[in-house]
């Protein structure tokens, strides 16, 4: 849609092809069905939020960063707002009113939309694209044709991977794709009895075993949820970007207490033993960790909850200590694509011009969106890459 918008402006006539029965099927699904359209840091931050590329961005952004995407969509008659972490979202919390600005935009450049189409290949005639193959055998003339087609996450709302299969089919490369920005799996079962425990202010961290060194893949703050097969929310799901496709070797901790080191920590734990010393094991632990994960905890210790406190012995006592920061986990698999928020991988950006978006291999075939090899962090930055590299094809079609 935005590629569209801006090719329209450039002055091009446009036909938009959407495979589905509507505009926007993706974005109505965004931030819980209130698209989060974009996140207002600043460009600094918006880079270190790029896992994969983010140094390709930089014309993309320039041309259409999100200032710019916000201002378009309140010019197109949907207000914003920013809420925590800088997440922007329609006042109305309706993702359908920014598919409403878009198409309202579309509609005032003229711009043709064909619905329930879908594209079966792309016409190249003397080392050109030259226009699209559609279903059916129809054949569409064009002077460029812009692919937006996006990954593999949420096949339902029609991305099947189509535009991968052209990309390569026209000589592209194309990165290994995996899920992302999705929960992941555990080996170990104990997650199951936590299910819907969700944690604050914990360190998740994860390593790469197996070689001379250990290799630390992420750590960071924040929100995590236990659920029926592994662990989600916030920190697993940005971990989930990190992980290496062979998971074998991976190792995951979380740190239940990241604002007290050991130390601190040890002698909380011996002031906690003193005040309770003719009390169950378990009552020291339920005031440093909700109930059924405190029992996980002192299993995983291989302590019995309803030992008496006056009965642990100092080496007991560190091994509790130990595992209130270094809770073990591993990861045993990435949950699929119907469950990934965006997917990883894509045309190589070796292949696309960054400034105009065009490709190296085939001049008049243009690439947007997450079928490019750049990913995001959650919180808006993965649609504003969809935008800006949306705008930038667009309106460099339209120049061509």
């Amino acid at each position: 849609m935005m590629a569209a918008l801006f090719a329209a402006r450039g002055g091009a006539a446009v036909t938009l092809l959407e495979r589905n029965e509507k505009l926007g099927k993706k974005v109505y699904i965004t931030g819980k069905g209130r698209c989060n359209l974009t996140n207002a840091a600043d460009m600094e931050e918006f880079q270190r939020n790029i896992f994969r590329n983010p140094r390709f961005m930089y014309a993309a952004f320039a041309n259409l960063d999100n200032r710019g995407v916000m201002d378009l969509v309140e010019g197109l008659g949907t207000p914003v707002k920013v809420e925590r972490g800088n997440r922007v979202f329609p006042v109305s919390d309706k993702a359908s009113d920014v598919i409403g600005a878009l198409k309202r935009g579309l509609d005032r450049e003229g711009v043709r939309v064909r619905l329930n189409i879908r594209m079966e290949g792309l016409i190249e005639k003397e080392g050109r694209c030259t226009g699209a193959k559609l279903e059916g055998g129809e054949a569409l003339p064009a002077d460029a044709v812009i692919l937006a087609t996006g990954g593999l996450s949420y096949p339902s709302t029609g991305s099947t991977g189509d535009g991968y299969r052209m990309a390569e089919e026209t000589g592209h490369a194309v990165t290994e794709t995996l899920p992302a920005l999705v929960p992941i799996e555990t080996v170990e079962s104990w997650p199951g009895v936590l299910t819907g425990l969700s944690l604050k202010n914990v360190r998740l961290t994860a390593w790469q075993t197996g070689g001379k060194k250990e290799k630390k893949l992420y750590s960071d703050m924040g929100e995590m949820l236990f659920t029926h097969f592994g662990i989600s929310g916030p920190l697993a799901l940005t971990l989930s970007s990190y992980l290496p496709g062979d998971l074998s070797g991976v190792r995951m901790e979380i740190d239940l207490k990241p604002a007290l080191d050991d130390q601190t920590l040890d002698a909380r734990l011996l002031r906690d033993f003193k005040a309770m010393s003719r009390k169950q094991l378990i009552s020291v632990m339920d005031g440093l960790a909700p109930h059924n994960l405190a029992e996980q905890l002192v299993k995983l210790a291989g302590l019995t909850p309803t030992m008496p406190v006056n009965g642990v012995t100092s080496q007991q006592r560190a091994a509790l200590l130990n595992v209130i920061k270094h809770v073990p986990l591993t990861p045993k698999a990435l949950r699929d694509y119907n469950e990934a928020i965006i997917t990883r991988g894509g045309v190589s950006v070796k292949d696309i011009n960054p400034s105009t978006m065009e490709s190296k291999r085939l001049p008049g075939l243009y690439f947007a969106g997450e079928l490019i090899d750049v990913d995001a962090a959650t919180g808006g930055f993965n649609l504003q890459i969809a935008w800006s590299t949306g705008a930038l094809a667009g309106k460099s079609a339209a120049e061509a």
